[in-house]
């Protein structure tokens, strides 16, 4: 591959005053950083991550130009490594890349080859993409809550905390198709339909999780939680969990603080997991991979995704912030 072949791309700068700005730019392959694999990118997707990186609300971002997009699919073009051979069809996501390292708001992508796994049989790059890191988040969540002895066949509920949006529709989506109980935690009214048709059995409202418990403990109600909130939401729900159960702690949109009683802890033994997609290993990658083309109902699956031109996703990355953004967004890079 020459160095003078070039390729669009979304390039955000940082002014003098520390405002972040975006504009779609033709760079040239030499300006690309240096790693054994190049990819020709197909589709790349829209995160709540890559909102906060696009609107300067985040510290992810330390150098400038950059390229968002957390996370991307595409052709491999070349790999020195000999990992890859081109035509190959890969998966990028995690590894810090659209926040220290370019990522997938571009028609062409280099990474290291540790970081790419091949496309899982049964699904296509579309599929694939639409599924994304949130896809992945979403199967790591329950592979670890079923290491800690969540099973289908539990007679309690599995609360879903911002079931509305991409990564918490997934997790419905998937728990419900596996048998569970689903309960859909969200702010927004007019998602309930859609959060029942994606298979939840009960929706609750964000603010009875808002509503501090009355006591350190209260009745159990749930067997397990997926949190992809944080903030006081995943403090309080940690009151009502059922003795032994387990909460998959992925997000903190509502904040980074934690305040809970030490007493589910001590008294119903309630473990809490930290979800990291960013480093985990490709080997338990390609299994969630391969778990999520058989697991998730794909075809119901395909109306929570709508996608976009590359052109869009300067605005999409204000309305995911204000939770205007439904499902998962996909976007067509063109190539």
């Amino acid at each position: 591959m020459t160095s003078d072949q070039e390729f669009d791309a979304l390039v955000l700068n940082r002014s003098d005053d520390g405002k972040v700005n975006g504009s779609f730019e033709t760079l040239s392959n030499d300006q690309l950083p240096d790693a054994d694999t190049t990819i020709a990118v197909k589709y790349s997707s829209l995160n709540y991550k890559d909102g906060l990186i696009m609107n300067g609300r985040t510290k992810l971002v330390k150098e400038y130009p950059h390229i968002p997009g957390v996370d991307y699919v595409g052709v491999v073009e070349e790999c020195t490594s000999g990992k890859f051979q081109p035509g190959d069809e890969v998966i990028c996501t995690g590894w810090r890349v659209g926040e220290i390292w370019w990522g997938g708001y571009a028609t062409r992508a280099r990474a290291k080859s540790e970081w790419l796994v091949p496309l899982a049989d049964g699904l296509d790059m579309v599929r694939t993409m639409a599924l994304g890191t949130a896809g992945l988040t979403a199967m790591m969540s329950l592979m670890t809550l079923e290491e800690h002895g969540l099973t289908p066949d539990v007679e309690g509920e599995v609360l879903v905390t911002g079931a509305a949006g991409g990564m918490g529709s997934l997790c419905v989506a998937l728990l419900a198709n596996l048998g569970y109980k689903v309960t859909a935690e969200t702010g927004r009214e007019d998602t309930h339909q859609y959060l029942k048709d994606l298979g939840a059995t009960s929706i609750i409202s964000r603010e009875e999780l808002e509503t501090p418990p009355k006591g350190p403990l209260v009745s159990g109600r749930w067997e397990a939680a997926i949190d992809n909130v944080g903030g006081v939401i995943l403090g309080n729900l940690m009151s009502a969990l059922k003795p032994n159960a387990s909460v998959a702690v992925v997000g903190n949109v509502a904040g980074w603080s934690f305040e809970a009683s030490i007493m589910p802890f001590l008294v119903r033994g309630v473990n809490m997991l930290g979800i990291d997609s960013v480093t985990c290993p490709p080997e338990r990658r390609a299994i969630a991979w391969s778990r999520l083309a058989k697991e998730l109902p794909l075809d119901h699956f395909d109306e929570m995704v709508e996608i976009h031109p590359l052109s869009d996703v300067l605005d999409l990355g204000v309305k995911i912030l204000e939770g205007q953004v439904r499902g998962r967004a996909v976007i067509d890079l063109g190539t």
